[in-house]
């Protein structure tokens, strides 16, 4: 079950119930929000709901792989849940506060290096994207992708369900990416998984995150 921290009781809160979820960003300054709400879609998504996510202002991130907004003249009235940044006036009702955000993200070669950056800390938490941050999740994201590439080479297997539930579990609880991103690190260590497992494990686990992750693949 999703669950996401609501500022009114100071704790993780399941998500209202039903099919659908109408979600509405309220404040898109910098990046890190449409990331961050691109990631809860993801999530949402991967358990069953059905998720609308209405911003005020157009947002062209493809490079960051976020998808379109739908993009409205007025906040939706009836939604679920809100996303904002920690600046703005936050609603009386079940609100993702983003951290504050700090750096330059034009000044960076990878945008999905960028977004790994974002991922490895907790959006709740101020982020400044420096670039000894964004240098650090580009050789870790370089290092997952050439693994991924040698490991499609190897004979398929299932992918490993205990690394996959142990990170959609991370996720799960407050979008808790580090956590995730640490599952695969170590999964990536494990020398008791086949390659093949490794494989099909990363590539479900990427479909939350929206790494590229396979983009190396076939390279050599």
């Amino acid at each position: 079950m999703l669950r996401l921290y609501d500022h009114r009781t100071r704790r993780a809160e399941p998500l209202p119930g039903g099919r659908g979820l109408r979600v509405q960003i309220l404040d898109g300054s910098g990046l890190r929000v449409p990331v961050v709400a691109d990631l809860l879609r993801r999530v949402a998504e991967r358990a069953g709901r059905h998720v609308r996510i209405a911003s005020t202002q157009p947002f062209a991130l493809d490079d960051h792989n976020v998808a379109p907004f739908e993009v409205v003249d007025t906040p939706l009235a009836d939604a679920d849940l809100y996303v904002t940044s920690g600046a703005a006036r936050r609603p009386d009702a079940l609100c993702l506060v983003v951290g504050h955000e700090t750096g330059d993200r034009t000044a960076h070669a990878d945008p999905l290096a960028v977004r790994l950056a974002m991922l490895e800390v907790a959006y709740r938490e101020p982020l400044e994207l420096s670039e000894a941050r964004v240098a650090a999740a580009t050789e870790r994201l370089d290092r997952w992708r050439g693994k991924v590439a040698e490991w499609a080479t190897s004979p398929g297997r299932p992918m490993n369900r205990e690394y996959a539930r142990e990170a959609e579990t991370a996720l799960a609880d407050d979008l808790g990416s580090p956590g995730a991103l640490d599952v695969l690190d170590r999964l990536a260590a494990d020398a008791g998984v086949p390659p093949g497992a490794k494989l099909e494990t990363f590539i479900r686990v990427d479909l939350l995150l929206g790494l590229d992750l396979v983009s190396a693949i076939g390279r050599a």
